[in-house]
């Protein structure tokens, strides 16, 4: 699938158990005002993965600059004692930090860093950069609420985190748009309203492809080109797979059309081998359609999705339904990592095995 001027990144070497992962906020500082969950989700992380904890001055600071955020996300990939970097949530003005960023601190001692959301932003420049990360693991959604952490979060998590094999990336049977409201003491112990999954979609030929993955939340993808911060030619996604989901704000699937058609015109479909778009949510604490409105949404966002994939790339695959986006239950899969997509079974598998050793 390699073409010429195909963008390959290199998915830093894993942590190991005892070494340090630094915990920032480079959007919203949610563990500024919903304490009590962010602790819940330090101790949950360093039990899961053996890993030590690290915060950083802005982690729990409301209102930090765009520039004191980056200066934290500086420290954090200088510090040679730090193998990992984790987000707590997204938000939704990371754009601003991205100019303060150090790129050679990156490339001198690249590390995997695990976010969603509006860290496509951080995960789009270390992918500009040449170093690949994972797209989702928010410790404030996924690991501090509920009851314990929901299973195949922990598996992808330890998986990205600590290095692994290539798992399948399977239905987890339930889901939930939102969860319990942080400020409520049962956030701690209960799951949001969760109902049953329907599996996956697929479109496009009946084969097998395997990618580097690229894109994210779309909403911030749109933000990325729109501010010029793609710097490459259509040619660097050849034989890519593209990652695409949909946030909390719930954009309607005319939105989604008119935006993947967008990238159709700019030749960034064309090139793709894939493209695994994620289960979206359709509800919020505001509102909450009743479930045949919210299978209609959901349908109709599929089918966006699908027509205007094959209208620039009928010979991409397509999987649709996977919950690495704003759901929960949620994996966490490669950003510039590999992804394959089997049109004929059915399947999809993520590989979070590491292609360079860490020494010592």
């Amino acid at each position: 699938m390699t073409g010429a001027g195909a963008h390959r990144p290199v998915v830093p070497p894993a942590a190991r158990p005892g070494d340090r992962i630094a915990v920032v906020s480079p959007s919203f500082a949610a563990p500024g005002r919903w304490p009590a969950v962010h602790e819940q989700a330090l101790r949950r992380l360093a039990e899961l993965t053996g890993l030590v904890p690290v915060e950083y001055p802005t982690t729990r600071q409301l209102g930090a600059s765009p520039q004191e955020r980056a200066r934290d996300l500086n420290a954090a990939f200088s510090d040679p004692e730090v193998r990992a970097v984790i987000a707590t949530l997204g938000g939704d003005d990371q754009l601003r930090v991205i100019p303060h960023l150090d790129r050679d601190a990156v490339l001198a001692d690249p590390k995997p860093f695990l976010g969603y959301s509006d860290n496509t932003n951080l995960l789009h420049w270390l992918w500009s950069a040449g170093v690949g990360g994972f797209y989702g693991g928010s410790t404030q959604v996924h690991l501090g609420p509920g009851p314990r952490v929901d299973d195949i979060h922990a598996l992808s998590l330890r998986a990205a985190l600590l290095g692994g094999v290539q798992l399948e990336l399977s239905d987890p049977g339930e889901s939930e748009d939102y969860g319990t409201d942080w400020g409520d003491q049962r956030a701690l112990s209960e799951t949001g309203e969760r109902e049953p999954t329907t599996g996956f979609a697929w479109a496009g030929p009946a084969r097998s492809v395997t990618g580097t993955t690229w894109g994210g939340c779309l909403e911030v993808v749109d933000w990325i080109l729109l501010a010029d911060r793609f710097p490459f030619p259509p040619a660097a996604l050849e034989g890519a797979v593209l990652l695409l989901e949909t946030s909390e704000l719930t954009p309607p699937a005319q939105w989604v059309r008119y935006t993947l058609r967008a990238l159709g015109e700019r030749g960034l479909l064309a090139p793709l081998a894939g493209v695994l778009a994620a289960r979206p949510p359709v509800s919020t604490f505001e509102h909450r359609p009743e479930a045949a409105e919210r299978e209609r949404l959901r349908a109709a966002q599929r089918d966006a999705v699908i027509e205007t994939v094959a209208e620039y790339n009928p010979d991409a695959v397509v999987c649709v339904g996977v919950p690495f986006g704003h759901t929960t239950p949620q994996w966490i899969v490669p950003y510039g990592g590999s992804i394959t997509l089997d049109g004929r079974t059915r399947r999809v598998f993520a590989d979070y095995r590491r292609t360079e050793a860490r020494g010592g």
